[in-house]
């Protein structure tokens, strides 16, 4: 069974940029499509960015498309986070997740409630 542990997270001041990580115990890292979502105090837990199995494939919500960017070190059995140009608004507890279905991740991703492992998620907090 796969475990993810996520780390990274802190306090960062508005325009800064953070780095946060997800690293996947167990075997077979490379089967699993990773991604993270966030979820801001009294809010739903919203999709952040995914990566498919190989690393080849990448999928983005729109609002943070050109100031984050997931990737995936096989060779670490982690999936990062580059967080750029953080706001306020960015503030939340991000978490980890893995699914091993082979499709599309732009087509299943997104949706929480069917996604197969979770980590326990790392706070962000955007504030000066």
């Amino acid at each position: 069974q796969v475990q993810l542990v996520e780390s990274g997270g802190g306090l960062v001041q508005p325009g800064g940029s953070l780095r946060v990580s997800c690293a996947a115990s167990g075997r077979s890292f490379s089967s699993f499509a990773m991604g993270w979502f966030r979820q801001a105090p009294g809010k739903e837990r919203e999709f952040v960015a995914a990566v498919s199995q190989t690393g080849d494939t990448k999928y983005y919500a729109t609002s943070m498309k050109g100031r984050f960017t997931i990737s995936r070190d096989k060779g670490k059995a982690t999936v990062y986070l580059q967080m750029n140009s953080l706001k306020p608004e960015d503030t939340a507890v991000y978490y980890c997740a893995a699914d091993s279905r082979y499709a599309p991740i732009s087509s299943y991703f997104t949706a929480k409630d069917n996604l197969e492992l979770w980590g326990q998620g790392t706070l962000v907090t955007v504030s000066s």
